[in-house]
């Protein structure tokens, strides 16, 4: 059941290349990215990586892993979803869940015992609107 809402981010698509796929007919799209935002009250600040290709014609899957950081401390995580494009250039709205390594202590101690479900949407000039939630 979705839970209650314990973040959001705004942030930019910083970097871009085409990888090699695991399959000589299709190749992977390594993005990078920042935002800012707030997680569980506290300010942070939210960077990372995914590794995305299309696996149906319109829908991708990626994976990837990625760090926050703010008052409470850095926090690790690894991600992965589903997303369905728009048709305009890059624009896209993705789906995943993420698993977090926190601190033991401190307001951001919580993210060790949930799982984090969320939906981020990518304009066509590279902005990331991320919305996340407590999995209960």
């Amino acid at each position: 059941m979705l839970g209650e809402m314990i973040g959001e981010f705004h942030g930019k698509s910083t970097g871009m290349r085409v990888l090699p796929g695991d399959d000589y007919r299709y190749v992977k799209i390594e993005i990078s990215y920042m935002s800012q935002g707030t997680l569980l009250g506290e300010p942070a600040q939210d960077m990372g990586t995914l590794e995305t290709f299309e696996r149906l014609p319109g829908q991708t899957y990626g994976s990837g892993q990625g760090m926050l950081f703010g008052a409470g401390g850095g926090v690790i995580y690894n991600q992965h979803g589903i997303g369905t494009m728009s048709g305009e250039g890059m624009s896209s709205h993705v789906m995943f869940s993420a698993a977090c390594q926190a601190p033991t202590d401190g307001p951001l101690a919580r993210l060790n015992s949930i799982l984090i479900v969320g939906e981020q949407d990518i304009d066509a000039e590279g902005n990331i609107t991320t919305r996340l939630y407590e999995w209960k």
